[in-house]
C-alpha cells in the first residue's frame, strides 16, 4: 500500500499488512486487546503500522456501530479567560488520557446559545457533555435529557443533575481573612467600611463568595455595611465604570478590595491605567481567581485558585457511576499568597529545539542599499 497523505489506512488495510483479523486490529486500536488476550507483540505491530500508514479512526462510524463515538463535549462560557482556558486544556488532556476525543465549544453566557451549542455537540454523537459555567444549566440539562446524553455541571450548579463546583463560601472566607491579615499591626486597624467587594452578579458562586466575605467581616471587624457590596456583573468595562464612580465620589479607593473574579480584575486594571501610581500605594487586593501576572503588581494581590484538576477528576468519576439524585459536590479552592507564580498547563508544552546556533543573530541584518 502506498503511504501518502491523500489515502489513509483503514482497519482492513492494517489487517492485510499485519496478517491479523479486522476484529483483532479493531481491539488493538480501541484499547481492548488485553481483554481478548492478544499478544503484546501483535498489538505493537498493529500500532506501528497504524502510525506509519496514517490510520485515523472514523469516530462517527464507530458511534453507529458501537453506540459510542468516543467524543466527549465541554461547553464553556468563554475562552478568553485564564480560568476557563486552563479548564479546557486540562479537560482535553484528561479525555485523551482515557483514549477518547475532546470537543469544546463556548456559548458567551447566552442561555439560548447554550442550548443551541449543546444541540450541535449532541449532533456529533458525543458520549457525554460537561456543562461549565452555564447561565441556564437546567435548560442545557433538558436538551441532554431529551437526547439521552450523560451530562454534569461544573463551576456553576444546576438543580436537575449533579454539579461539581468550588467551595465558594469557604474560598470567600479564606480570601477575606487573608486580605484583613495582610495589614500589619503598625498600621491603623481596618474599619468595616474600608473593605469592599466589587464584581459578580446574582448567581450561586457570587452569592456564596459574598456570604463568606460578609461573615468574616462581621467576625473580625464587627460589621458589614451594605454599601460595601458593589455587584457589577461579569463585565470588565462595567467593573471599570464602577471603580471610576466610586473614586469620583470618595476621591480615594477602599483600603482593602475583594474582586470577585479575574474578569472583574481586568476591569480594575483598566481603572488603574487612568490613575497615577500613588492611587494604589496603600491598598491590599484579593482576587477570586488566579492569574500569575496579577501577583507582581506594586501592591499585594492575594488570589484564590480554583482546583480545576480536582473538579474535573471528580466530575469524570461521577460520570462513570450510575445516576443518582442531583447533588452539589464541593471542591476546596486554594489560597495563593502575593508574589506567587504557579506552574500550569503551559509548562507541559514541548519546546522545539532551536535551529540556530548559540550566539547567532535571530534577525538577519538588512541589506545595505
Amino acid at each position: 500500500m502506498k503511504n501518502d497523505s491523500k489515502k489513509k489506512a483503514t482497519i482492513y488495510d492494517l489487517s492485510v499488512l499485519s496478517g491479523s483479523s479486522p476484529s483483532t486490529v479493531s481491539a488493538v486500536l480501541n484499547g481492548t486487546w488485553r481483554k481478548r488476550r492478544i499478544k503484546e507483540s501483535t498489538a505493537d505491530l498493529i500500532r506501528r503500522l497504524a502510525e506509519e500508514h496514517q490510520y485515523t479512526a472514523n469516530r462517527q462510524a464507530q458511534g453507529l456501530r458501537n453506540a459510542r463515538s468516543g467524543l466527549v463535549g465541554l461547553l464553556l462560557p468563554i475562552y478568553d479567560n485564564r480560568y476557563f482556558s486552563s479548564l479546557a486544556q486540562t479537560f482535553e488532556a484528561m479525555v485523551r488520557e482515557k483514549g477518547r476525543c475532546p470537543i469544546v465549544a463556548s456559548a458567551s453566557r447566552d442561555p439560548e446559545e447554550e442550548r443551541e451549542k449543546a444541540e450541535t455537540l449532541i449532533s456529533y454523537s458525543i458520549d457525554a457533555l460537561f456543562i461549565c459555567g452555564a447561565t441556564d444549566p437546567d435548560g442545557v440539562h433538558a436538551v441532554c435529557e431529551k437526547a439521552g446524553v450523560k451530562h454534569i455541571n461544573i463551576d456553576l450548579p444546576g438543580t436537575k443533575t449533579s454539579s461539581v463546583i468550588s467551595d465558594n463560601y469557604a474560598g470567600g472566607r479564606a480570601l477575606t481573612e487573608a486580605i484583613i491579615h495582610q495589614f500589619p499591626a503598625d498600621k491603623p486597624p481596618l474599619a468595616p467600611e474600608e473593605v469592599f467587594l466589587f464584581g459578580g452578579r446574582n448567581d450561586h458562586n457570587s452569592r456564596e463568595r459574598i456570604r463568606g466575605f460578609r461573615a468574616v467581616k462581621r467576625e473580625m471587624l464587627g460589621g458589614d455595611p451594605d454599601a460595601c457590596i458593589q455587584p457589577t456583573g461579569y463585565s470588565p468595562e462595567k467593573t471599570r465604570i464602577a471603580f471610576e464612580a466610586f473614586y469620583e465620589k470618595q476621591d480615594k479607593l477602599p483600603r482593602a478590595l475583594f474582586v470577585n473574579s479575574s474578569i472583574n480584575f481586568e476591569g480594575f486594571l483598566r481603572f488603574m491605567a487612568n490613575h497615577p501610581h500613588e492611587t494604589f500605594s496603600e491598598i491590599v487586593v484579593g482576587c477570586y481567581d488566579y492569574d500569575p501576572f496579577a501577583s507582581f503588581l506594586p501592591f499585594p494581590v492575594i488570589m484564590i485558585r480554583q482546583d480545576i484538576e480536582a473538579m474535573l477528576s471528580e466530575a469524570f468519576r461521577l460520570m462513570e457511576e450510575p445516576p443518582t439524585a442531583p447533588r452539589i459536590h464541593l471542591v476546596a479552592p486554594k489560597l495563593i499568597a502575593p508574589r506567587t507564580a504557579l506552574t500550569g498547563p503551559l509548562d507541559a508544552l514541548k519546546d522545539i529545539e532551536p535551529t540556530v546556533q548559540p550566539g547567532a543573530d535571530l534577525i538577519a541584518p538588512r541589506a545595505e542599499a
